[in-house]
């Protein structure tokens, strides 16, 4: 199938590893030129991507840094995604609300809704220029929180719920906005043993390899696995592209089977 996107330009944030990773190689795939954005720039993004930009992007400074550079680099933005995300373990409580102070609330929502905020406020003239289009990357956790750490499920929801604010404001100028929210998905988060998912498998007394391996029934996936980073990238290219033109403002969830409501 041909998408119709070789020769255009993209952002794609947090692109150092995991889904970000796969989305800038998906995307490069199809002929577009991709800027990855990372706090680390590892050797597979830099093989993939036309630019990297190494970055914090929990910060208003470095979101409009990227899109700065990114603009001097491949002169213009036709898509961004907005895949940063989740949370450094070494800050996160996994206790409840009451043990949850305001610093892993802030750390939470910047990382994972204002950095959003702010770089699409910066690279929206761009890409209102060019009638492009957005993805932002949610999480089945918006819907049900259960489970996620503090701060983290009420982030994503209004991640949710900007993308189609978003949404009904640019689409009758000719600019896209889509969500995808995976589920669990097997990228570094889980399966490095210095993630979220080693720090999960300490705090319930499993090994790493245990917690991996029952995470699928964990969290109730019809299909018995996890979602694999290339499956959510292949959905963003999808999105992004000529194919999906008359797709606005829908949250598309891929998880499994993991969500069991209408």
């Amino acid at each position: 199938m041909d998408l119709g996107i070789s020769g255009k330009t993209a952002v794609v944030t947090g692109a150092g590893r995991g889904i970000g990773l796969a989305i800038t190689q998906a995307l490069a795939a199809e002929g577009v030129r991709v800027v990855g954005a990372s706090r680390t720039i590892t050797p597979e993004l830099e093989k993939a991507a036309a630019a990297t930009v190494a970055v914090d992007l929990s910060t208003r400074d470095g979101a409009a840094a990227v899109v700065e550079q990114a603009i001097a680099a491949v002169g213009g933005i036709d898509f961004l995604v907005n895949n940063v995300g989740g949370c450094d373990p070494d800050k996160l409580s996994l206790g409840g609300f009451l043990d949850s102070g305001d610093e892993q609330w802030q750390a939470v929502f910047e990382l994972n809704l204002f950095s959003a905020v702010w770089t699409t406020r910066a690279a929206l003239p761009s890409i209102l220029e060019r009638k492009g289009a957005i993805v932002n990357i949610s999480s089945v956790s918006a819907r049900v929180p259960a489970g996620s750490p503090v701060g983290y499920a009420e982030a994503k929801a209004a991640l949710t719920q900007l993308s189609k604010r978003l949404s009904e404001e640019l689409a009758p100028r000719g600019v896209r906005v889509n969500t995808v929210s995976p589920g669990v998905v097997a990228s570094s988060l889980w399966t490095d043993p210095n993630g979220i998912g080693g720090k999960l498998a300490a705090a319930s007394g499993l090994s790493h390899e245990d917690l991996l391996a029952k995470l699928p029934a964990l969290c109730g996936t019809s299909s018995g696995r996890l979602t694999e980073p290339e499956e959510v990238a292949d959905l963003v290219a999808f999105l992004l592209s000529e194919r999906a033109a008359n797709i606005h403002g829908a949250d598309h969830v891929i998880d499994g089977g993991a969500l069991k409501t209408a």
